[in-house]
């Protein structure tokens, strides 16, 4: 946490010179008590009234007095705030081994479907696209806040051999830089985001490793799921191909492009993480003046201290 008007904070050396006066008067009043020898007198003029109550009224005091002026200074602390807009490319693996029916009813029909769902729960203003790749990388649907046009494309996609993982990635990458700009920021670009949903390694053309060096110099992490379980089979040419979830390779991309790595192994899984997915793409961390915030403690802390002032105050009749 940062300041605006740092020099307000030398306020808070009131606090413990308070301190000290409020320990010196409670010293001196012992001392005057000891000296004065007639107990029932005491007794009659100034009941004693229990000390911790004194003690928490002049503490909640103090507190509420070093929060006043932290809230002076202005502090900057990091907020959770909406995203006014956003890019989002879903880059789906469409080889041969995405039609295997460990995750019902195949693994790429499962990642159609759950990105679908995905997609229809983003804010309207937020451009989707939708990258296709098996032996070739494709831009199936350019960055659009069209839902239909999202849709339409994920209904097209068709199986193929081979997983270009790496070229699918710099497809993604280029993907982004056709969302469109922002009427009243033109100049800004929004933050953007990849979903890569895949079942396995890359088999065919360029590295994925360098792609996701690349996407995290530009600032465009990569969120990989890997759909599938480790027994698991297709069929190719009349025989029976295993063809288990590889997690470690999808992993390293998305740690390497400063994303998250995910595994699905069921349908609800994969709902589950799309659900997560959706509340860190909606929201982001920004440093924002957080004033009010300070002050709402300080308005908690008065009204404590009041009602400790009321209740504890040796001054307070019985």
């Amino acid at each position: 946490m940062s300041f605006l008007a740092p020099d307000r904070l030398w306020l808070l050396l009131l606090v413990p010179l308070l301190l000290g006066v409020y320990v010196f008067l409670q010293r001196r009043r012992s001392i005057y008590a000891i000296r004065f020898t007639n107990i029932a007198l005491i007794d009659r003029i100034a009941p004693r009234r229990p000390s911790w109550g004194r003690h928490l009224a002049v503490g909640l005091a103090l507190l509420t007095m070093a929060m006043v002026v932290v809230a002076f200074a202005k502090p900057v602390g990091p907020t959770r705030v909406p995203l006014q807009r956003a890019t989002v490319i879903v880059t789906i693996d469409a080889s041969l081994s995405m039609g295997a029916d460990d995750v019902l009813p195949n693994r790429l029909v499962a990642a159609q479907q759950a990105a679908s769902d995905f997609v229809e729960q983003l804010p309207s203003q937020f451009n989707v696209a939708l990258i296709a790749y098996a032996k070739t990388a494709n831009v199936i649907v350019p960055p659009t806040t069209d839902r239909q046009a999202f849709q339409r494309g994920l209904d097209t996609l068709k199986l193929g051999p081979y997983t270009a993982t790496g070229d699918a990635l710099r497809v993604a990458l280029k993907a982004v830089a056709l969302a469109p700009a922002d009427p009243e920021h033109p100049d800004t670009r929004a933050p953007a985001r990849i979903v890569l949903i895949s079942d396995g390694k890359k088999t065919y053309g360029s590295s994925p490793f360098q792609a996701a060096r690349k996407a995290r110099a530009q600032h465009v992490p990569i969120y990989s799921i890997a759909v599938g379980t480790k027994h698991a089979a297709i069929t190719t040419q009349g025989q029976q191909v295993p063809v288990p979830v590889s997690q470690a390779q999808l992993r390293r991309i998305s740690e390497l492009s400063g994303g998250r790595a995910f595994v699905a192994a069921s349908p609800d899984a994969l709902r589950a993480i799309y659900d997560n997915l959706k509340s860190s793409f909606i929201y982001t961390t920004e440093n924002r003046e957080i004033t009010a915030r300070f002050a709402g403690y300080a308005l908690l802390l008065i009204f404590g201290t009041s009602v400790a002032v009321v209740l504890f105050t040796s001054r307070f009749s019985s």
